[in-house]
């Protein structure tokens, strides 16, 4: 039976991370999209209970490829996708290329990897794809291919899913691939709230604000990304 490949992301249909994904995948097995139809980042692995979402066909710029844009959230598509919208329960379940990296506490709040949690939760392998949010691709691009097939014939226990970062460096500077990468505790960010205006009736408005950070463990997800390391791990979920 010909693989069935289900891929999503949380940067929306038209993302040109969704589409090298397909492209790249497409090779490998027959691939279906169902992708938010906007920006969905940083929804973790949120679903939507109450109420309802949209399913549209969509245009697709890679041939042989059937899409779909949804109006909710990255989880949604995976759910509805796997149950509904596919032909049979897909054998693998891919998401990204992410504009950014999902690396170290920064998963937690990830669209992007929610999204192939999901996919675990439906039985399927799972793989979440990012990389640094540069324009250059040349990593991502020389690599992608080989990382995807490896990963589609390794096994996965219940809950836990791939997750590959790609580093936004050039080619000639990319050092290589890690495998069995840990997460790391640390985060790029370190956040802090700025106040935008007061508001009336004692209301303050804020607004988050970042400062970047590579303090990172040896042997983690986060450290190989800053060496310029292609960073591939295992990340566990609820079992």
């Amino acid at each position: 039976m010909n693989r069935l490949i289900l891929i999503t992301n949380d940067d929306g249909i038209s993302s040109e991370g969704l589409i090298a994904l397909a492209r790249a995948a497409s090779r490998l097995g027959e691939v279906w999209v169902v992708a938010p139809d906007s920006q969905r980042s940083a929804v973790s692995h949120a679903i939507t209970l109450h109420g309802t979402f949209d399913v549209f066909p969509a245009e697709f710029p890679v041939d042989g490829v059937r899409a779909f844009s949804c109006t909710g959230t990255p989880s949604d598509c995976v759910r509805i996708g796997a149950l509904t919208v596919l032909p049979r329960k897909p054998d693998a379940v891919l998401s990204g290329i992410n504009k950014g990296y999902n690396t170290a506490t920064d998963i937690q709040y990830s669209g992007t990897a929610g999204a192939a949690f999901e996919g675990a939760f439906q039985g399927c392998l799972s793989i979440a794809f990012s990389e640094q949010a540069r324009s250059c691709h040349e990593v991502s691009e020389a690599y992608l291919g080989d990382i995807l097939e490896e990963l589609m014939g390794r096994s996965l226990l219940p809950g836990q899913i791939w997750n590959v970062n790609f580093p936004g460096c050039p080619l000639a500077e990319c050092r290589g691939v890690l495998y069995d990468r840990t997460v790391s505790e640390g985060m790029f960010y370190r956040d802090r709230y700025r106040v935008v205006e007061e508001l009336p009736g004692g209301g303050v408005r804020y607004e988050v604000e970042g400062i970047y950070n590579e303090d990172a463990e040896e042997g983690t997800d986060f450290r190989a990304v800053v060496e310029n390391y292609i960073s591939v791990g295992i990340v566990n979920n609820v079992g």
